[in-house]
């Protein structure tokens, strides 16, 4: 499947379509050029690093003391309601990514500095399913999850004399929004959007979705017959799997790594990229890293990333080069490894000036002190010269003792991106999970073309957390220097916090950057703290936690799981042998009043499925009788809301049976009883 440019390089809905998932263009600096801004609700008080606001919160959740929009129009009346700007751009543009956590009222966008706008309704859909919300549809099946990505949309919409979104609503309500833009350069020729756009393009959307959807699929037909090469490496040494000579480019690089201790290997074994000569190479990453899979394997499939079950790692970044590429490994652990590689190149023509070396930069910060009293901004890259930024991840370590989302989030902190020398950001965001499309600290895993959360040990946001977001139509280009910060602001004050992370990008050669050659002590292998207990703090505060394995009564199939993601380093594994079985917990209640009992279980390949009765009376768990506690690959720790209960003083029963056709493990780690 191929896609091009609208001939003659005039910038329409359809090339910015095709842009969605051309890998090509991707590696060629813009032309015509463009900046790339994002307009959010990100506080206002952030103004400058050495101001008091700097790591200012108040970002969309309402009524803030000076509200997130470029300006009031109209202050709020008698119900509260106003009207506000939330940008006002003059000259040909594209808006091309939307997100939005919650947001009411109604918006209206103008385009061109016409008098009619192009869209005025309801704000939620336009920020979401934008050409539904034109079209006055339900969000169609083929685009949900494609083109709109979790609280992420990329709907293109091109305008060739400006753009003006205005939001009417409560300014007390929620009122989260990122906006970004492309500003294309003076004398761009640009074809406006119109709602005809969309029927138009239809076949073409449809195509660019089903790619989205299943980028193994589609793309990678060229590895099936691709040759392997496979190389052996002792602790300590370093070798080069492949040399390709000439003007080409990397279209496919796969890699398959095996090791007696596999989540070692791939945080151990360093891949290193070099074009043209280069002495270290414009890649440096561990190889697990590198293809979003860290730490150890964690499937997902994305558009440049597929991460499959059975270990193979795939990059479909295009990689160009003037004269020469060598992908070189180290081995900086001390466990052999063996890694098979399939790298595919093609004849490419170098542009001076236009083609441009990819590069992929890893660095990690260990022992931080993640606290909410000493916030930080967190350095992902700094590059001086001309290129563009393609992709982002952070692979985390959050050693914290709080089970609860409210009490243990990591992040926060808002992402500050800074181009071409200027003091002020282009991009102030909302949160860090905001930035990976993602909102309310959601702690289950999601993968999707741009975005996903392959790994999030739990409960909540305890533990090992990985999040990718890849700028594909939303890349950022600069001319002279891009600067990326991500603030750390916590929930809770955490030690031995582990912070790395990922920038991915295109260069012109001659660029540099504030990369650090990659030490042992950095791929240092990190594990949980081996014991822990649940704190009661922020959702769990005023909580009673009950280890499952000391209330239950005549336990049977039953054994004991040793792992640092469960509490006292061990969990309950219950292996009914009939749906007649049933496990029974004795939960002492020491004074009458209210309560609200939560279970944190386990959920893992293979889980079965439960049902739970308190007292003898069967819960309903979202509205449903049977809960299923499995997952398609790790096993992570949840939690189960079983609901708010008016209780007496003494001991009540929970019962835990097996449901579905045939009874399946069931994983307990402990119970929580919270007073209201």
């Amino acid at each position: 499947m191929s896609f091009q440019l609208s001939i003659g390089q005039v910038v329409t809905t359809g090339s910015l379509i095709d842009e969605l998932v051309n890998f090509q263009k991707l590696a060629e600096f813009p032309d015509p050029g463009y900046q790339s801004v994002q307009f959010s609700s990100y506080d206002r008080h952030t103004v400058s690093p050495d101001q008091p606001g700097w790591f200012a919160n108040d970002d969309g959740f309402g009524g803030e003391q000076l509200p997130g929009f470029l300006k009031v129009i109209k202050t709020p009346d008698a119900n509260g309601i106003g009207e506000y700007l939330i940008c006002d751009v003059k000259g040909p543009g594209a808006i091309v990514r939307l997100w939005t956590a919650e947001i009411d009222g109604n918006l209206t966008v103008w385009l061109d500095q016409k008098k009619d706008p192009i869209y005025d309704g309801p704000a939620q859909p336009f920020f979401l399913h934008t050409y539904e919300a034109f079209l006055k549809e339900e969000p169609r099946k083929e685009w949900t999850g494609t083109l709109n990505q979790n609280m992420a949309s990329y709907y293109p919409l091109p305008f060739e004399k400006g753009c003006r979104m205005v939001w009417k609503g409560k300014i007390g309500d929620l009122h989260f929004y990122h906006v970004q833009m492309r500003l294309y350069d003076q004398g761009t020729k640009v074809k406006s959007f119109s709602v005809n756009d969309i029927k138009e393009n239809i076949n073409r959307l449809d195509k660019v979705a089903a790619v989205l959807a299943e980028p193994f699929k589609y793309l990678d037909t060229v590895l099936f017959d691709a040759a392997y090469e496979t190389v052996w490496l002792k602790p300590g040494e370093k070798k080069v799997v492949k040399s390709v000579m000439g003007s080409a480019a990397i279209k496919r690089l796969a890699v398959f790594v095996t090791a007696q201790n596999l989540e070692k290997a791939l945080r151990q074994t360093v891949l290193e990229i070099r074009f043209d000569g280069s002495p270290w190479g414009q890649v440096q990453s561990p190889v697990g890293d590198f293809f979003g899979a860290a730490p150890g394997l964690n499937p997902f499939e994305s558009l440049p990333f597929t991460v499959l079950n059975d270990g193979r790692m795939i990059c479909r970044y295009y990689m160009p080069f003037r004269d020469s590429a060598e992908v070189v490994l180290e081995n900086m652990g001390d466990q052999e490894v063996t890694v098979v590689t399939k790298i595919v190149s093609e004849p490419c023509e170098w542009k001076d000036g236009i083609s441009m070396h990819f590069r992929a930069r890893w660095r990690v910060d260990h022992e931080l002190l993640a606290d909410p009293k000493q916030v930080k901004d967190i350095p992902y890259l700094m590059i001086r010269g001309k290129g563009k930024m393609v992709g982002a991840a952070c692979y985390l370590l959050n050693p914290t003792s709080v089970p609860s989302s409210s009490g243990n989030w990591w992040g926060e902190g808002d992402e500050k991106i800074f181009t071409d020398d200027n003091l002020k950001p282009s991009f102030i965001g909302t949160g860090s999970e905001d930035y990976y499309n993602y909102a309310w600290s959601e702690e289950e895993l999601f993968d999707y073309g741009y975005c996903g959360q392959p790994r999030n040990d739990g409960p909540a946001n305890r533990g090992f957390v990985t999040n990718y977001r890849w700028h594909i139509l939303d890349n950022i280009p600069f001319t002279k220097s891009f600067d990326f910060y991500m603030e750390l602001l916590s929930h809770r004050k955490v030690e031995h916090f582990s912070y790395a992370r990922m920038i991915y990008a295109y260069a012109v050669p001659g660029a540099h950057d504030d990369h650090l050659a990659i030490t042992k002590s950095d791929v240092r292998h990190l594990e949980l703290p081996v014991d822990w207990w649940p704190e009661p703090a922020g959702a769990s505060s005023n909580s009673i936690f009950y280890q499952i394995e000391n209330i239950l009564s005549k336990p049977q199939n039953i054994e004991l799981v040793q792992d640092p993601i469960w509490s006292v380093k061990q969990m309950v594994l219950w292996k009914p042998e009939s749906k007649n079985e049933a496990l029974v917990a004795f939960i002492p209640v020491t004074k009458s009043g209210q309560f609200v009992f939560n279970l944190t279980v386990a959920r893992m390949a293979g889980g079965g499925k439960m049902e739970l009765l308190l007292d003898d009376k069967p819960l309903k768990i979202n509205g449903d009788l049977i809960i299923d506690l499995s997952t398609s690959y790790r096993s992570v720790a949840r939690n189960i809301s079983l609901g708010r209960f008016d209780l007496t003083e003494g001991v009540h029963i929970l019962k835990i049976k097996p449901a579905g056709d045939k009874p399946g493990p069931v994983g307990l780690d402990f119970i929580w009883v919270k007073a209201i």
